[in-house]
């Protein structure tokens, strides 16, 4: 495992970590301590130092599970949790300092810690980031010991862009992969500027770049692939990275003939992700321990050529920019 470093944070984390938006049970299923404790453990046994987490994750069921591996592990294990989507209607206006205070706080009983390593913004609307009063809440937090860090997880690049005004904002977390290339151009340029780590989040495009699925592949009715294929629970561009299915589908084939000796693509598609030298980390999610070790895959790859890399560019130009690249 290779670490790098997490901007101003100091912390060096290793390049593949972990999140867990699925661990201990697929999206819609019940939530299983006894698969997200194996899970949680195989990671940490691989070299794994980062998890990333969230309140709204199993009803908190995550945040009990990472906090039980940390307590658990003599390693150091740094921890990020998320604050915010819990508010219903998901407003700007419902966003307040006190109520998120008290869910950092309900964050910190969940995982029986006394200091989070990261608190992130989960998501909030874009207004919430011209509203410095937001941002002052965790310069208090962290001078209370309550938080070490502050970072943010966005939808869109200009919402990290202006998430990079603030000092205090020492992390971005965006979704970033073969199939959403936009960030590349201005947000890695400006947030390496200000020293600020990038967690990379749905690398796989939901599944799409493992290469598994075909028109044939269902999904439970619970599953956020077949409910939120256009937006109607939560933002669009979270399931398949904002891609139509069947063209993501079409682009796959494509990709495929790129690395035709792969059995999966899962572990290209990571490594394509740390070929950028911006990015800190990227956590892609596991539901059972074998597809945490496809991810570890990644990390014992080569790097891609220069002519692998332009013919991902390629087909993203031709397939896929057109309909996703200005939208986030």
């Amino acid at each position: 495992m290779q670490y790098r470093k997490l901007g101003k944070t100091g912390f060096h984390v290793s390049e593949i970590s972990l999140g867990t938006w699925q661990v201990g049970g697929k999206w819609g299923d019940p939530f299983s301590h006894e698969t997200a404790d194996s899970i949680l453990n195989a990671a940490v046994d691989s070299g794994i130092n980062f998890i990333d987490t969230a309140d709204v994750y199993g009803d908190g069921e995550s945040e009990k599970a990472v906090g039980r591996l940390v307590r658990s592990r003599s390693e150091r294990v740094y921890v990020a949790t998320k604050c915010g989507r819990q508010l219903q209607p998901h407003t700007n206006e419902a966003y307040q300092p006190e109520t998120l205070r008290e869910f950092v706080e309900a964050s910190l009983r969940n995982m029986q810690l006394e200091t989070l390593d990261l608190i992130q913004l989960h998501c909030p609307p874009t207004e919430v980031y011209y509203r410095p009063e937001i941002f002052e809440l965790f310069d208090r937090l962290k001078d209370e010991g309550k938080i070490l860090n502050l970072g943010v997880s966005v939808e869109k690049v200009e919402e990290g862009l202006k998430a990079l005004t603030f000092p205090n904002v020492t992390t971005i977390q965006l979704i970033f992969n073969m199939f959403r290339q936009r960030p590349a151009e201005l947000l890695f340029q400006q947030a390496q500027r200000h020293d600020v780590g990038l967690i990379v989040r749905v690398p796989l495009a939901s599944g799409l770049l493992t290469g598994k699925f075909s028109p044939q592949t269902t999904f439970s009715p619970d599953d956020h692939r077949q409910f939120n294929r256009d937006g109607a629970a939560f933002d669009k561009g979270e399931t398949f990275s904002g891609v139509d299915y069947e063209t993501g589908l079409a682009a796959v084939e494509e990709l495929k003939k790129v690395f035709p000796d792969q059995p999966t693509l899962a572990p290209i598609a990571l490594r394509w992700v740390l070929m950028f030298d911006e990015v800190s980390c990227v956590i892609p999610g596991a539901s059972k321990p074998s597809q945490l070790e496809s991810n570890l895959q990644a990390a014992e790859l080569p790097a891609l050529t220069t002519e692998q890399m332009q013919a991902v560019r390629a087909i993203y130009e031709q397939r896929i920019k057109p309909l996703v690249h200005y939208g986030w």
